[in-house]
């Protein structure tokens, strides 16, 4: 149950594997290859989950923070992310640029060597502990942990930074600004009696239907000034809704006798006749009328 033991027997197969693809001839034995490859892959995998864990028990107080994965799309937030870090890291020194412009790789290959010689002098300082003292972790274990630590998230940083475009300050506080809508949806909702503790606490599969839609009423009507702001532009809008813009125009205002589709449809569905001075839909509604459309919303149609 200890974790340098665990660790000691992960860095074994890790060894063991690279020793028998070192021993391969790639071209007489492509299939091999590619199995001691995906071998390889997963032994990693496990060998950085324990180590994740080692450095959770040893340097809790002392990790590097990782604020900066709120600006990475949320695509890439998975579980074999460091894993994959690594895989580029080896590849940059190699000289293999898979992902990202040769300028950039350039730019990035001191720092994937770092942290390659960081992760041996890791693997090294932890076997030798695990089988010394294998239930403690003396100054000079900490001080390798908190090292390749920090060198392994400046790397990520740097290499998702020019893989892909990380959002911006003023996207992650849109973006904040939409969950901050939607928690005052569900509280509304639940006030209101469309939703209910249980069907929150269920996590019932309509609700990832149903909070949207009456995010959107609570958005164009009940917080007109909040991120759903049509007075905003498209730009200024969380891309969770920059795209529906227009969409969200039509829902807002009908305009008139010929308004769009969706405000025609929803006048039909509770009983209005559009009239060339009905050009708000959403406003013009009664408390009575607004309960039912925001009800029918609810329901799995």
């Amino acid at each position: 149950p200890r974790l340098l033991s665990q660790f000691f027997f992960a860095d074994e197969r890790v060894t063991r594997v690279v020793a028998e693809i070192n021993g391969l001839d790639a071209e007489l034995d492509p299939q091999q290859y590619l199995v001691l490859l995906n071998q390889l892959h997963l032994s990693q995998a496990h060998l950085l989950a324990v180590l994740e864990r080692i450095m959770e028990e040893c340097i809790p107080t002392q990790r590097h923070s990782r604020d900066y994965l709120v600006k990475f799309p949320e695509e890439l937030l998975v579980d074999n992310l460091g894993n994959h870090m690594l895989f580029a890291a080896e590849c940059l020194l190699a000289g293999t640029f898979l992902e990202v412009e040769e300028s950039d790789g350039a730019q990035l290959r001191p720092q994937a060597r770092n942290l390659l010689c960081s992760l041996e002098l890791v693997r090294r300082v932890l076997r030798e502990q695990s089988l010394s003292q294998p239930s403690s972790y003396p100054e000079p274990v900490r001080a390798v942990l908190i090292q390749f630590d920090r060198l392994f998230a400046e790397f990520e940083l740097s290499y998702v930074s020019s893989l892909v475009a990380v959002k911006s300050p003023d996207e992650i506080y849109r973006q904040q600004e939409i969950i901050v809508l939607f928690c005052e949806t569900v509280e509304r909702a639940l006030h209101l009696g469309y939703l209910t503790q249980e069907m929150i606490d269920g996590y019932e599969p309509l609700l990832m239907f149903t909070i949207p839609r009456l995010a959107i009423i609570s958005g164009l009507l009940i917080y007109p000034e909040g991120p759903l702001s049509l007075e905003r532009s498209p730009e200024e809008m969380s891309r969770v809704f920059s795209p529906f813009y227009n969409l969200l125009k039509k829902i807002r205002c009908a305009g008139g006798a010929m308004g769009g589709a969706v405000g025609q449809q929803w006048g039909r569905d509770l009983g209005l006749t559009p009239t060339p001075h009905r050009r708000d839909l959403l406003r013009v509604l009664s408390a009575e009328e607004l309960c039912l459309l925001e009800r029918s919303l609810c329901t799995a149609e």
